[in-house]
């Protein structure tokens, strides 16, 4: 890719980044102090980490910056000490989460079949059920990975995604729960507005009772 395909994507990242801040993310982020109108923009931020993700497959917050501040200096003069944009970055989890949920509504590919939903779930591990939880203490517990044989403390990725025959499903809700939440306690709590639709899943979701009175169909692909 050349460095003009590149400044193009900044370009058009910025622009998509300010269109919807606009819209609907400066509600996640407002300020209610004498900084409320600060130098380095929320959009700036936000471009920077996204952009060096998506365009120059740098996952880490230490690697995003020294990219920014090498290569990026021109086109964001105020960006901030790397402690300042790490602080920024972190006060600005909200405005991501509204973010996911509209590029994953805006980008939704025409094959989907929003009819048919695949769901399962992973461990984020944080330490072994062996130790004792340091990381995170108040968004995590211990929980039971029957797929690994373990016990761990950490948290659960809950995924849903709607079917696309040959392809991978595309998400349709991306949740994190604590990791001895059941997973089909919390399908439960979010299927409530789903009607007209399959659920594809292994057997931790199959409760005949509850299927049959939501009047929805469950298969289960694992035995």
């Amino acid at each position: 890719m050349t460095p003009t395909d590149n400044k193009a994507k900044l370009v058009k990242i910025y622009c998509y980044v300010c269109e919807m801040y606009e819209k609907k993310l400066k509600y996640h982020c407002q300020r209610f102090s004498n900084n409320n109108n600060p130098e380095f923009t929320d959009q700036e931020a936000i471009t920077i980490y996204l952009y060096s993700m998506h365009v120059e497959h740098r996952f880490k917050v230490k690697h995003i910056y020294e990219f920014a501040s090498e290569h990026l200096r021109s086109w964001f003069p105020r960006l901030p000490s790397y402690v300042a944009y790490t602080n920024r970055i972190n006060r600005l989890s909200e405005a991501f989460k509204g973010m996911t949920e509209n590029i994953l509504t805006d980008y939704q590919p025409l094959d989907c079949d929003t009819g048919i939903t695949l769901i399962d779930s992973m461990p984020v591990i944080t330490c072994s059920g062996k130790r004792s939880a340091k990381v995170a203490r108040e968004i995590t517990d211990k929980g039971y990975c029957s797929t690994k044989g373990m016990y761990y403390y950490g948290l659960k990725l809950h995924a849903l995604g709607f079917r696309r025959k040959g392809h991978l499903p595309h998400p349709e809700q991306l949740l994190f729960s604590k990791a001895s939440i059941n997973d089909l306690t919390l399908l439960k709590d979010i299927c409530n507005d789903m009607y007209e639709r399959t659920f594809i899943g292994d057997k931790i979701y199959g409760d005949k009772e509850f299927w049959q009175e939501k009047q929805m169909t469950s298969v289960n692909l694992k035995c």
